[in-house]
């Protein structure tokens, strides 16, 4: 699947785009806000994520840049099945911060899922990253309430985290 937003074009991760996606996300203040990077991330892991992404059914989207002159690597957005239902992720590069992009690339993902038939996401966010949760309020995700203990593998520990909904009734 592929998306063009009015600043961005989303498309599934590529082999060749390995390199672009280790510079942009070995970042510890980056890769430390997600559950399944590892810390040091290398760029085999960047390769590796490049070469299978596209095996899960779910989309697995590189976030582009499309208004500069070379299109570029703004970070990721994906939808994985997990034991408590489809979840909802994304990262953006630290230089790209506070720009919107996140929430921009966010609300195509969520329209994509609507598209596969999916009416109901959820996400989380570590504590100590309150901005995702504005993202995720911002693409129409509400509070459950929960917070609890989630992996991280860049920590090497659990750490709080709180839990999120999306439902295309709300």
């Amino acid at each position: 699947m592929f998306a063009i937003t009015p600043r961005l074009m989303l498309r599934p991760p590529w082999p060749e785009d390995a390199q672009q996606v280790f510079d942009a996300a070995n970042e510890e203040r980056i890769v430390r806000n997600l559950a399944q990077l590892p810390w040091p991330y290398r760029p085999e892991d960047a390769a590796d994520y490049c070469a299978t992404a596209g095996d899960d059914p779910l989309p697995h989207l590189l976030i582009f840049d499309r208004m500069a002159a070379r299109p570029r690597l703004l970070g990721t957005c994906a939808l994985d099945d997990k034991d408590h239902g489809v979840m909802l992720g994304y990262w953006i590069r630290s230089d790209s911060w506070n720009r919107g992009y996140a929430s921009e690339a966010g609300k195509a993902l969520v329209a994509m899922a609507r598209a596969l038939g999916h009416d109901q996401l959820t996400a989380t966010h570590f504590v100590d990253n309150p901005a995702s949760g504005a993202v995720l309020r911002n693409i129409g995700f509400r509070e459950t309430g929960r917070i609890e203990q989630r992996w991280s593998e860049a920590r090497q520990s659990r750490a709080p985290a709180r839990h999120y909904r999306w439902h295309a009734d709300e």
